[in-house]
């Protein structure tokens, strides 16, 4: 089924009649709902999702799972969140590599993590079991991060490609994250893309972000939900899908809901721009054309590029 998906955003029940409705939308538009929101037994936001799954493919994302913890996962949450998956059968199933609770405590955020021998061991060990209840393969999500720990040694890219070798988990590329986090640590933002494991993508995320200024008086990008997508990430974006080929891509606006015309007019960009590098219209960057050739013979087949 996730061949089938193009390009959505994440639903919000307001707009739900108006989803019903819109005769316009294309094959392929899907949403994405957190998987948090739907745990409960019955109500309203079920009697909402199922009305939405009805109609088009779903994405189920996690967003409390906190995967990249030191401590046990909660067995009560891991078995609601696959209750939600078993009960809607979405075409993808995601989870962030963060962490939001310590000691009984849950975070309003998600939270960076090191990277190193340690963690990396916890966080595989967390998807090997995530991936056992759910029986189907799980899509890691990179973090947008605004501070890196002293005791890591590997780069994100790094433990990323580790994580994924060895459990067989999927990547969820977040464009806009990868924007943020190379601002934000003075990275080159293609480098860093070009370092990941893109024969793992399964699905893409864009978002806007709003930016602000450090106590040093450097930029700093705030992963925030709430606007368009900027002109940097719509750019890394047609590399990315000029490298990997069309991927299921999402729009992600969770704050200052604009009117579903303008939400709309984001998935549209996203779809023409993907039609638009797979015919050929725009090309990879300079730097970026010797990494696709190499790239091609690294090209998964269509099962594993899409993992459902």
């Amino acid at each position: 089924m996730a061949d089938s998906l193009q390009a959505g955003a994440g639903f919000k029940p307001a707009f739900l009649d108006t989803l019903l409705h819109d005769r316009d939308l294309q094959p392929g538009t899907f949403f994405e709902v957190h998987a948090e929101n739907y745990m409960g037994a019955g109500g309203p936001p079920h009697r909402a999702l199922s009305a939405l799954r009805s109609a088009f493919p779903l994405s189920v994302h996690g967003v409390g799972m906190s995967i990249g913890a030191p401590a046990p996962l909660d067995a009560a949450h891991l078995a609601r969140f696959v209750a939600v998956v078993r009960r809607y059968e979405p075409a993808l199933v995601s989870e962030h590599l963060a962490w939001s609770s310590h000691g009984g405590t849950y975070f309003n955020d998600l939270l960076p993590l090191p990277y190193n021998r340690q963690t990396l061991d916890q966080v595989c060990a967390h998807v090997d079991q995530v991936q056992t209840a759910l029986g189907r393969p799980l899509l890691l999500e990179n973090p947008s991060t605004y501070l890196q720990f002293s005791t890591s040694d590997m780069s994100e890219p790094q433990f990323l490609r580790e994580v994924i070798r060895r459990t067989g988990c999927g990547l969820l590329l977040d464009v806009n994250n990868v924007v943020v986090s190379a601002t934000n640590h003075g990275f080159d933002a293609q480098a860093c893309l070009l370092e990941l494991p893109l024969q793992a993508v399964g699905q893409i995320h864009l978002a806007g972000h709003s930016e602000q200024q450090d106590e040093q008086g450097q930029r700093l990008l705030i992963d925030s939900h709430d606007r368009c997508v900027a002109p940097e990430v719509w750019a890394l974006y047609e590399t990315l899908v000029s490298l990997t080929g069309p991927l299921p891509t999402l729009i992600e606006w969770d704050s200052d809901l604009p009117a579903w015309a303008v939400l709309k007019d984001q998935m549209q960009q996203a779809r023409s721009r993907m039609e638009a590098v797979a015919h050929g219209d725009r090309q990879p960057r300079a730097h970026a054309a010797g990494y696709a050739a190499g790239y091609a013979g690294l090209a998964p087949s269509s099962e594993s590029a899409h993992v459902a």
